[in-house]
């Protein structure tokens, strides 16, 4: 699998973080480091407790990260997730809580897809 294909299999734009990030070595690095970024997680049991405001901060810095990676298809459901969470409201809207299901799933994609990535990669290597 190449970085492109890993791109495509997430629904990313590599050409996008290709001019962001000067050479595969970086892009590889960041990728890498993605599965290690604790935002999501945070989000998830921000939304479990109800807690609105850690769960928009939570969204909000997912939503950079994966603008900063062109993740496209997960920063679609994490922008829509965050403008959700915005307003200052007690709780959790419904309508965060089913979008919370499009960017669980979003996530999944985009970490299995770099995971394979990043297995694969090693194992031409070795």
């Amino acid at each position: 699998m190449t970085i492109e294909e890993c791109y495509r299999e997430m629904e990313g734009s590599y050409a996008e973080v290709s001019g962001r990030l000067p050479s595969l070595k970086l892009v590889e690095k960041f990728i890498a480091r993605f599965l290690e970024d604790q935002s999501f997680e945070t989000l998830r049991q921000a939304m479990k407790a109800k807690n609105r405001e850690e769960a928009f901060q939570a969204a909000h810095t997912l939503k950079g990260v994966c603008a900063n990676l062109s993740f496209s298809r997960l920063l679609t459901s994490v922008s829509q997730l965050t403008e959700e969470l915005r307003p200052e409201t007690e709780g959790i809207p419904k309508a965060a809580e089913v979008l919370m299901n499009q960017v669980s799933d979003d996530y999944a994609i985009t970490v299995s897809s770099i995971r394979k990535y990043l297995e694969l990669k090693e194992e031409a290597i070795i």
